[in-house]
């Protein structure tokens, strides 16, 4: 009765022993998230200097060439041309330029847009040279959209944006397609906005080139075969960082040429858990002056943003309007990235 009721003892412990591992286990793969899940992750950082210093909350504001990335239907608030060039020293010494062009038509606005993100050169490294080969290489990523965008109503424009996404790294590469679409609705109420946009919704993307040749042998237990097949690893398709995003705009004060746009914007993307972009834009002398801030991923969870700020300056120089922005983006982890945006309306 003894080693019976040792026996009992002992499983019970093992039981309730294993109670809490179990539990743990299932709180660990609960906390699961899908970032890094995606493809052509530049895709995701923001475009402008102004939209960068209102903290990324410009879905339902923006009425520039920059609509070609945040909401293709806010090119319908085109009334003449427009031409912006961005350029940013991004994370690592990363360049990032982003050229648009967009001019409203008879029928609606069509717009261009190049986004381009490039590192430097590289020293190669390998398993057997870690010290390297003496080679570099670079890589980069480019984004070329076609963009349409229309007023059905005085109060509700719609818009889209057909783009071609290729990423290379040494000598190989990924290239997909990518189609964007959204709405801006301008509220009954004192003149709120709302702006609605899904963005990279597209085909997968696969790394394919000379990098993924190697030489095997199909059969080593077998002597007097051929040692030196050529074949290429195969890797896995990607799917593009598809986001869901809405925002809300509007105008708090407005008076003597002075105005405060107070801007929200709701993500939801495929690569990362949900989270809210917060901004404002306070116009000065007829928006002579503006100044603005924000702060992007609030509620997100190790969000590696902080706040952002920035300003700008708009003149007019006969038929030709510029304006000239600059933000600061602040990053948890990462130093500070300073961005300009030039912009001439004709």
């Amino acid at each position: 009765m003894r080693g019976h009721t040792s026996i009992g003892v002992v499983l019970g412990l093992l039981m309730l022993a294993t109670r809490p591992v179990q539990a743990q286990f299932a709180s660990e793969t609960r906390t699961v998230t899908r970032a890094g899940t995606a493809a052509a992750e530049f895709l995701s950082i923001p475009i402008g200097a102004r939209a960068t210093a209102m903290g990324n909350a410009l879905s339902a504001s923006v009425n520039d060439p920059t609509a070609i990335y945040w909401n293709p239907a806010g090119l319908a608030g085109l009334t003449q041309g427009m031409f912006t060039a961005e350029h940013a020293a991004w994370l690592a010494d990363i360049a990032l330029n982003y050229v648009a062009v967009a001019a409203p038509l008879g029928a609606g606005t069509v717009g261009v847009a190049v986004t381009a993100l490039r590192t430097p050169e590289m020293e190669e490294t390998t398993v057997e040279q870690q010290e390297g080969t003496g080679r570099t290489f670079t890589a980069a990523s480019y984004a070329f959209a076609l963009s349409y965008g229309r007023a059905l109503t005085d109060r509700f424009s719609i818009g889209g944006s057909l783009k071609y996404i290729t990423e290379r790294i040494s000598y190989s590469t990924a290239t997909g397609l990518a189609l964007d679409l959204g709405t801006l609705f301008v509220t009954p109420f004192w003149g709120i906005r709302l702006g609605a946009a899904i963005t990279n919704f597209g085909t997968k993307m696969r790394m394919q080139g000379d990098d993924l040749l190697t030489i095997v042998d199909i059969d080593p237990s077998s002597q007097g075969n051929n040692t030196s097949n050529r074949a290429e690893l195969r890797t896995d398709p990607f799917d593009l960082p598809l986001t869901m995003r809405i925002g809300l705009a509007g105008e708090v004060f407005q008076r003597n040429g002075s105005r405060l746009t107070l801007a929200v914007d709701a993500l939801s993307p495929s690569n990362s858990s949900q989270y809210v972009n917060v901004g404002a834009e306070l116009g000065l002398l007829g928006d002579l002056i503006l100044l603005r801030g924000g702060y992007s991923e609030l509620f997100l969870t190790d969000s590696a943003h902080t706040f952002s700020l920035g300003g700008g300056l708009r003149y007019r120089f006969g038929p030709l309007q510029l304006a000239l922005d600059y933000a600061y983006e602040g990053w948890r982890y990462f130093d500070g990235v300073n961005r300009f945006t030039l912009m001439v309306a004709f």
